[in-house]
C-alpha cells in the first residue's frame, strides 16, 4: 500500500483544482518549490506520473485525474473530521450535562438548552433536574454533570461561574404572624425569629449568606430547625417552628396555605449563577451564560 502523506495529497489536490502550482502554492500559503516537491513525493510514493507541465501550467494525467477525484474527498473528510474533533474539545460538540433546580430555572432552562443546540449544531444538551444545592455539588465533583444553574456562594473555590439573573430575598412567614400582613420587612424585624437551615451545611460561608449574616446590627442570626427539602422548610413555616430565607423565585414555584412571602428590603439579593469545573470550556460557558442571561432576564 502506498505511503501517501496528507500534506502531499493536500498540495495535488490544490494543483489538480487550479491547474497551476504556483497559484496552488499562493491559495496554501506554502512556497512554490515545497508545492513541486510534494508533487514528486507523491508521484514517487504511488510509483506513477501524476501531472505534466505545459506552457499555460499543468495537465492531469490520466492517473493524476483518478487520484485528483479520490483525494478531494478524502483530504475534505479528515478536514471535516479535524474541524470536528476541535468542536468536540471546545464542547461545541458533543454532549452537554447541564443540572438545574427546577425552582431557580423552571422560566428558561428548556429554553437555554434549545438555543445552545441551535447554535451549536454538534452539540447535544441534556437537563438534570435536582432539588438541592448538594447534589449538584456531588454531580459536579463526580464529572455526572458538566455545569450547573445555583445561586452562589457555592462553598468551593475552584468552581468557575458566570452570573445569570438576580434575585431578591424573600421570607416565608407563617399566615398568622404579626409580620405577615406587611408589604416589606427589614433583617431588623426578623432579629428575633429563628431561621430554618439545610440539615446538610455545604460551608460555614454559604450557610451565612443564607442566613443573612452579618445583619445590619452586627448580631448572628437566630439558628432555627433544620430540614433538607424545600418541602419540608415550608411546613415548618406553617407550623410557626421557624422563618425561612430564600430567593423570589421559591415564593412563586411553590405556595403554600398558612405561609406567605414578604420581601426583605436590606438583604442581599442571590445571584443565580452558571457553574462549571475546570474540566469544561470556558468559551462554551461564557456563551451559554449569555444565552441565559437574555432568556432569564438578566443583565448583560
Amino acid at each position: 500500500m502506498p505511503d501517501m502523506e496528507l500534506r502531499h495529497l493536500r498540495s495535488f489536490v490544490a494543483v489538480a483544482q487550479e491547474l497551476n502550482i504556483t497559484r496552488a502554492a499562493q491559495r496554501l500559503h506554502l512556497a512554490q518549490q515545497a508545492v513541486s516537491g510534494h508533487i514528486q513525493q507523491l508521484e514517487r510514493s504511488v510509483g506513477v506520473t501524476l501531472l505534466v507541465r505545459t506552457s499555460r501550467g499543468v495537465r492531469l494525467t490520466a492517473a493524476g485525474d483518478e487520484l485528483a477525484a479520490g483525494a478531494k474527498d478524502l483530504v475534505g473528510g479528515l478536514d471535516d473530521l479535524a474541524a470536528r474533533v476541535r468542536r468536540v474539545a471546545g464542547g461545541q460538540a458533543g454532549r452537554l450535562r447541564l443540572v438545574c433546580k427546577p425552582h431557580a430555572t423552571h422560566d428558561f432552562a428548556v429554553d437555554v438548552a434549545e438555543a445552545a443546540e441551535a447554535a451549536f449544531p454538534g452539540l447535544s444538551v441534556d437537563l438534570v433536574s435536582v432539588s438541592t444545592l448538594p447534589e449538584e455539588l456531588e454531580l459536579l465533583a463526580t464529572g455526572g454533570a458538566d455545569a450547573a444553574f445555583l445561586w452562589v456562594p457555592t462553598g468551593d473555590d475552584r468552581l468557575r461561574y458566570a452570573e445569570v439573573r438576580t434575585d431578591r430575598r424573600m421570607v416565608a412567614l407563617p399566615a398568622a404572624h404579626p409580620l405577615a400582613g406587611r408589604a416589606a420587612v427589614t433583617l431588623a424585624d426578623l432579629a428575633d425569629e429563628p431561621v430554618i437551615m439545610p440539615e446538610v451545611a455545604v460551608s460555614e460561608a454559604v450557610t451565612r449568606h443564607w442566613l443573612a449574616e452579618p445583619r445590619p446590627d452586627g448580631r448572628p442570626a437566630r439558628r432555627g430547625p433544620t430540614a433538607q427539602r424545600i418541602e419540608d422548610r415550608l411546613i415548618l413555616v406553617a407550623r410557626g417552628r421557624g422563618v425561612w430565607l430564600a430567593p423570589e423565585p421559591l415564593s412563586r414555584y411553590f405556595p403554600m396555605p398558612r405561609v406567605v412571602w414578604v420581601p426583605v428590603t436590606d438583604a442581599a439579593p442571590s445571584q443565580l449563577a452558571l457553574v462549571w469545573t475546570q474540566r469544561s470550556p470556558d468559551a462554551l460557558m461564557a456563551a451559554l451564560a449569555a444565552q441565559a442571561r437574555a432568556l432569564a432576564g438578566g443583565a448583560d
